[in-house]
């Protein structure tokens, strides 16, 4: 007999919840290991998170959360998306996928047409992710433009 698989639960969560400051930690820690200095990890504090009011999803399996991302609207058309991040023993299971179609469920609720980030070059599975659910590299924009490290993605939601 199969162990049925633990829920998956996305809802929004804040920035200064513990669990999601460890994550994003967890995050900075990773980019860092990988070998991108701070300069080319354009992580948004907790403050700036707050006063960009980037809407963060969170996903919890067995009431613990194992996933984050954000979304940030630019303006009345482009949003884009921020420290999206899923703890590494549950990376494969279909989180990222979660945390990414409520991004877009939210994205598409506030008249948005399209999606875009930045990723490094060296997050090989991050880019195969994006590009899985319809992101395709455009040229580098905003304050990633003289970031050589910078892969920027971008996807049309009207398609």
């Amino acid at each position: 007999m199969s162990q049925a698989q633990p829920a998956l639960q996305v809802r929004a969560v804040a920035a200064r919840e513990p669990e999601v400051m460890s994550l994003f930690d967890a995050l900075t820690t990773e980019l860092a290991l990988s070998g991108y200095t701070a300069a080319e990890s354009f992580g948004y504090s907790t403050e700036q998170l707050e006063r960009s009011a980037v809407h963060l999803i969170g996903a919890r399996i067995d009431g613990r959360l194992v996933g984050v991302g954000g979304l940030e609207v630019q303006d009345e058309n482009t949003g884009e998306l921020k420290r999206f991040f899923v703890a590494p023993e549950h990376r494969g299971a279909g989180v990222a996928d979660a945390v990414l179609t409520e991004l877009v469920a939210y994205a598409r609720e506030h008249g948005l047409t399209q999606l875009r980030l930045e990723t490094g070059d060296k997050q090989h599975a991050a880019i195969a992710f994006y590009q899985r659910h319809g992101f395709a590299e455009v040229s580098r924009f905003g304050p990633y433009v003289h970031s050589a490290t910078s892969v920027c993605m971008q996807r049309d939601l009207l398609r």
